[in-house]
């Protein structure tokens, strides 16, 4: 029986994906649908390999494991120590991660544990939904199924045969309710019904059958195959959630590589190569996957990306599309390194992990929904890593640079998720085009406006993630028009995300707070993986009326420069989260036209730089409590009419923000700063430049050190004095290098 979310034969290797990769690059025009982007290899950065062991999955693993035997009742059963219970799916994924640590040679002292886990939670699956803690049946099957083949070498014949006899029971006995829960929870039953009918546990056309259907007709193909980009829609919130996107994505992933053969199988397959591409945009360079939705910045989203990237790694190996798996197995990497921050190292919860992303007692549920609990979801971590480590520890794929670490790219998603994604160099700005206007577990999940910025090799916790609106908090305000009609009400500073304020019958107002009555469209301008530009309008979509907003960014590897401006003559400001207290007190500073904050102890921090001559600073709002921590509101306000502001994260090896502040000067082509020069579509800084043009001058004598033959994309990477590394080009061309001439090949890196 296959346990792993790869098979162990490649049963497609024929079939073509709707989408083709040109040179294997996930930064080829792979979708029409979503990207427009190119397919150069070079990072703008020094790029170094991760090197992450498989095996380092299974030391978070045990560690996971460790905490949660502490907390194992007698009769095996994982009980949440903050519920004092039972809880869901909490004992078979424990059960599963025990069993691949004993598989692995480790952990000896867990296989009674295991043991008694495993026990437990098939006798609650032979006792049907009823038995079965919180009724979730569909979660139990591939978890229990996987296990199976785990622990049948090391108990007895007559035990594993009582498990085996009990792992048959009728999907119509383990799962309540067929004509309901259609969303994610779906895709557990349809990966576990297959999983079964390989190990023999239930006829293999009725699983055929069951997933047929939940395909054609329980909606399962409308929510990712009708997808502008194939990413999973799980219907359970507005905007559709990113981080329950890979749930559904990820298990119909599972299917296929389990070696699904039904009618829809191609079909399937199809479907979740194409996803997967779009997902390698949205991660940001620093690993996590994309914000919003319900359970946004829960830390086991980052480890379902993770799974997917592993699986699509062997995928694309075994098509013959070594670098792009290479970029998937980089991306997988920067996932897993991505999570320990978020590790736990206290007692006694050391080798644990928190369920959100902050390091707030867990009792508090900062943002948490009602299904996010400690046993679940640390259950949840320790089997999909177990399955991560399972799907890599055969693989020998060589790390290739992720897309989020190349650049040149400006997505934007489907109308159902209305989010904007764009990167140059591995500096990523991600931006809600619509915010929620309706509360999921009464909370607005989804704030409309810029939620991240994040950049390779910094610590993007900083960025920050998101500002959630709350529906309680806030000054409530009454917006109704005059006598008989209905009153529009809001709760000013309820939410805040990098984008524009204003003034309105007194009351502050961010446009994190306007989603019913706002939204942004995008004009993308420029795309290069070292420099992208575009435009976000804010305009109201209802009659209540208001202001328009432009907001243009400049995004290249070392920062984004933004302007934001209004064609209406009316004051207003510039709103920048600011983040204060994850559960641990940042060090913030505002002085001088310029916020920042960082970790103590930390080098890497994040700056706004006001760039306007006369700047106002406005502290005065409260702050706002996001999944992340507290945010603080700061707004900018300037006399000019452009507000401009540069956001800045930086590492310690990077100038201070002071000194990049006075360093900066514009001209009528762009700008320039002690980072780097913009001139039009021609980037210059100090790792690396290029852009579009036939030519370049390095060190600004008037003198052009590259010549091309023809007008083209080109990256060049420098070492130190602006002596070129490397050079790579979107087109076949001649170049010459102070009287050397070279022919270069499109997207076939030349080193010099």
């Amino acid at each position: 029986m296959k346990y792993s979310i790869v098979p162990t034969i490649y049963l497609y290797f024929l079939l073509i994906p709707m989408m083709l990769f040109f040179s294997g690059s996930v930064n080829g025009q792979d979708s029409a649908k979503c990207f427009s982007g190119n397919r150069f290899h070079l990072t703008a950065t020094p790029w170094e390999p991760l090197n992450i062991s498989p095996q380092a999955y299974l030391d978070d693993v045990e560690g996971l494991c460790q905490v949660a035997r502490k907390y194992q009742d007698d009769r095996g059963a994982i009980i949440d120590p903050y519920l004092q219970r039972e809880h869901q799916y909490s004992t078979p994924y424990y059960a599963f991660a025990v069993g691949t640590l004993l598989d692995a040679g480790r952990a000896n002292d867990l296989k009674t544990s295991g043991v008694k886990a495993m026990d437990h939670a098939t006798g609650c699956f032979a006792g049907g939904s009823d038995s079965i803690p919180d009724a979730h049946g569909e979660f139990f099957i591939p978890a229990l199924t996987g296990a199976l083949h785990l622990y049948k070498d090391r108990v007895s014949k007559e035990l594993w045969e009582k498990w085996q006899g009990r792992m048959q029971n009728p999907l119509s006995e383990v799962m309540r309710n067929f004509s309901g829960r259609l969303n994610n929870w779906r895709t557990y039953a349809m990966k576990g019904e297959w999983m079964r009918a390989h190990a023999d546990l239930v006829e293999k056309q009725s699983a055929v059958d069951f997933i047929e259907k939940a395909w054609k007709q329980w909606t399962q193909r409308e929510r990712i195959v009708l997808d502008k980009c194939h990413l999973y829609q799980d219907w359970s919130s507005d905007p559709q959630s990113h981080a329950v996107e890979a749930v559904g994505r990820g298990n119909l992933t599972s299917l296929v590589m389990e070696g699904y053969d039904g009618p829809s199988a191609q079909e399937i397959l199809s479907t979740v190569r194409d996803g997967s591409l779009t997902s390698l945009l949205l991660q940001s360079p620093a690993g996590q996957c994309p914000p919003n939705g319900r359970t946004d910045n829960h830390i086991f989203n980052d480890i379902l990306y993770q799974l997917i990237f592993e699986a699509m790694a062997n995928d694309a190996l075994e098509r013959g599309k070594t670098f792009l798996a290479g970029q998937y197995k980089r991306a997988a990497m920067l996932g897993f390194q991505s999570i320990q921050r978020w590790k736990r190292t206290e007692e006694p919860w050391t080798g644990s992990f928190y369920i959100t992303k902050n390091h707030f007692e867990p009792k508090h549920r900062i943002g948490y929904q009602p299904a996010s609990q400690w046993g679940n979801y640390s259950g949840t971590m320790m089997y999909h890593l177990a399955e991560a480590y399972l799907t890599a520890k055969d693989s020998n794929i060589r790390e290739k640079p992720a897309p989020s670490e190349i650049g040149g790219y400006a997505i934007t998603t489907d109308a159902r998720f209305s989010t904007f994604v764009a990167n140059a160099g591995g500096m990523q700005v991600f931006v809600n085009l619509r915010g929620a206007s309706v509360p999921k577990y009464g909370i607005y999940w989804t704030p409309l406006g810029t939620v991240r910025f994040s950049k390779s090799g910094w610590d993007d916790r900083l960025g920050p993630s998101d500002g959630i609106r709350d529906p309680e908090a806030g000054e409530k305000i009454n917006f109704s028009r005059g006598s008989g009609e209905t009153a529009d009400q809001y709760r000013a500073q309820s939410g805040v995300s990098f984008g524009p304020s204003w003034k309105e019958r007194g009351a502050k107002l961010n446009i994190a707070d306007l989603a019913l009555h706002y939204r942004g469209s995008v004009n993308v301008n420029f795309v290069h993986p070292l420099l992208v530009k575009f435009t976000i309008t804010y305009s109201y979509i209802t009659g209540r009326g208001g202001p328009y907003f432009h907001h243009e960014f400049t995004v290249t590897p070392d920062g984004v420069l933004t302007r934001l401006s209004s064609p209406q003559d009316r004051p207003f400001a510039l709103t920048v989260p600011l983040l204060q207290n994850d559960g641990r007190k940042l060090q913030t500073k505002i002085m001088e036209g310029i916020a920042s904050t960082r970790y103590p102890h930390d080098t890497d921090e994040q700056n706004f730089i006001s760039l306007n001559e006369q700047v106002g600073i406005d502290t005065s709002g409260s702050p706002i409590q996001s999944t992340y921590g507290w945010l603080k509101p700061v707004r900018y306000s300037a006399q000019e009419d452009t507000n401009i502001v540069y956001v800045y994260p930086r590492t310690g090896k990077d100038p201070s923000a002071d000194a990049v502040k006075k360093s900066f000067q514009f001209n009528k082509n762009g700008y320039e700063n002690l980072l780097h020069s913009v001139s039009g579509t021609i980037y210059k800084g100090r790792t690396s430049a290029g852009g579009f043009g036939s030519e370049i001058d390095l060190d600004e004598d008037g003198k052009p050190e590259v010549i091309f033959d023809k007008s083209c994309k080109f990256i060049l990477q420098l070492r130190q004095n602006n002596r070129i590394k490397s050079v790579e080009t979107d087109r076949n061309v001649t170049m010459q290098i102070r009287g050397e001439e070279y022919r270069l090949k499109a997207f076939e890196p030349y080193e010099l």
